[in-house]
């Protein structure tokens, strides 16, 4: 039985008024969500002067071999084709601002496209500084999507025991159950963190509990623990006091550490009413089938987790029960059972179930990741072509789609052109298929993009018209247009495709 003072019993006691309060809060990126950059169409002008004046600018230093942590990237730019530049004429304040109006919940495409430039490897905006202030807002925006991983991967390539970035380091390896690395690190240099509670953890961990206890004592008497956060870790060094201490209320906004005291300490937290990332603390393989097959829904619908895996959890096993995930579950292996055996009638039969209930839950664009290629290849009965010819258009290869199906129908002749980049304006029946065409036919970038493009700041403009065209929906046609017209203007073609499929396929639903 582990021990721990009668000072942290008292503050146990102590601590329980406290504890009603709420605290405060791919496999990822793969191949096809790469968004490739064209050479911009803009005309260049001459390059104005370096300097107005002789003075000697302030230069700051930084050792040989020692990268910017706001300058580490994942992505090169032989993989993006976006140039090192694109941040360089940027106030770093503007991105990051830009950065908290991205939305998680948007079109696939777009978010594909946010990714890119969160990872792409890129020099530092204006004003960022040595404690890697940018490199925390795309860290931080890829969390909110749920994109754990890379964002781990981002810290990881930049030194995640620099200042400012080790106790972000280790909340995300939290989430994923990788903590044994971060908590050695602690332990090794207890400077790296000013967070005691984070000591005492990776302490514990480490089976030095006597260790862990004194430092507890020691953090409860100098005033710097308390409140539940001392009560859970109470809990967690002598599990006796769950029974017989204060019952803690679940907190509306866990912390990493909060979430795995709860966790350790016999009352895990449900994670689907918690922020999107937390649903990556499911797939560690320590929850149940449905909490998996919810945790990978919630972050395949923003791409954060590859639709690969997804279909292997709908797959891994007969669901024993029935109605909500379950019926979802079992029209995807029907559909999936169907297609593998390559019988049209019965692909046919199970195709609108599976559909259907893949696209209630935004998982439309996964979907036809997955399955358009095998679709693609069958000879399907007339009356589902339609609906086979929509997600074939979801997929990669929407071009070849294009060619696939001979269009039916107006509609139909408007994605048709669209997958080749040349819609028919004739086609375009409402006031969002008119905008998107007109996105297509402009020839310059949008005025506040064109503006923001010439001043060198090409990242930011792709940014803006990013979000711009994420929030484009039917009474925003503008916003679709200039959206769409920006990202050709730079090279952004396949983006520009991809989301006026989505968007007509999707949200005008004709």
């Amino acid at each position: 039985m582990r021990r721990i003072s009668a000072l942290l019993l008292a503050v146990l006691w102590v601590s329980g008024a406290a504890a009603q309060q709420p605290l405060s809060a791919i496999d990822w990126l793969d191949k096809q969500n790469s968004v490739p950059l064209a050479e911009p169409r803009l005309s260049t002008e001459d390059e104005p002067p370096v300097t107005a004046t002789a003075n000697i600018p302030g230069v700051e230093v930084t050792p040989l071999g020692e990268a910017q942590p706001d300058s580490v990237g994942l992505l090169p730019t032989a993989t993006t084709g976006l140039p090192r530049s694109m941040w360089r004429a940027s106030a770093a304040s503007d991105v990051i601002a830009h950065l908290g109006k991205a939305k998680p919940d948007t079109l696939p495409a777009v978010q594909a496209l946010i990714y890119t430039l969160l990872l792409a490897e890129a020099d530092a905006p204006v004003a960022a500084t040595n404690n890697a202030v940018f490199l925390r807002a795309r860290v931080h925006t890829l969390v909110r999507f749920g994109a754990v991983d890379p964002a781990r991967a981002l810290l990881e390539r930049a030194g995640p025991t620099q200042k400012g970035l080790f106790d972000l380091w280790l909340n995300l390896t939290l989430l994923t159950g990788d903590e044994d690395k971060a908590c050695a690190l602690l332990r090794e240099k207890p400077a790296l963190s000013p967070d005691y509670a984070a000591r005492i953890f990776c302490t514990a961990r480490a089976g030095d509990w006597s260790t862990a206890a004194l430092t507890y004592d020691t953090a409860v008497a100098i005033g710097t623990l308390n409140g539940p956060i001392a009560t859970l870790l109470a809990q967690f060094l002598d599990p006796e006091m769950i029974d017989s201490g204060p019952q803690l209320a679940p907190p509306a906004e866990p912390t990493p550490l909060v979430f795995r005291l709860y966790e350790a300490n016999g009352a895990p937290l449900p994670t689907i009413r918690l922020p999107r990332a937390f649903a990556m603390a499911d797939l560690r393989g320590t929850s149940g089938w449905r909490a998996e097959l919810e945790a990978a829904e919630r972050l395949a619908r923003t791409g954060a987790l590859p639709a690969t895996r997804l279909l292997g959890l709908y797959t891994d096993r007969s669901p024993a029960a029935s109605g909500g995930i379950w019926d979802r579950v079992r029209a995807v292996q029907r559909f999936d059972k169907a297609l593998f055996s390559r019988n049209a009638a019965q692909v046919a039969d199970t195709l609108p179930d599976a559909w259907t209930a893949a696209k209630e839950r935004g998982l439309a664009v996964p979907f036809a990741q997955l399955f358009a290629d095998a679709l693609m290849e069958l000879d399907l009965p007339d009356p589902i072509r339609p609906l086979a010819f929509r997600i074939a258009l979801l997929s990669p290869d929407y071009e070849i789609a294009s060619t696939r199906y001979p269009p039916a129908s107006a509609f139909e002749s408007l994605l048709s052109g669209l997958a080749k980049g040349e819609p028919d304006s004739t086609m375009a029946k409402t006031p969002l298929e008119a905008a998107i065409v007109a996105g297509f036919t402009a020839n310059a970038a949008s005025d506040q993009h064109a503006t923001l493009i010439e001043q060198g700041k090409l990242g930011e403009a792709i940014l803006l018209a990013a979000i711009q065209l994420g929030g484009g929906r039917v009474g925003r046609e503008r916003d679709v247009s200039e959206s769409i017209a920006t990202l050709r203007a730079v090279g952004l073609e396949d983006t520009a495709r991809r989301a006026a499929l989505q968007l007509l396929i999707l949200v005008q639903r004709p």
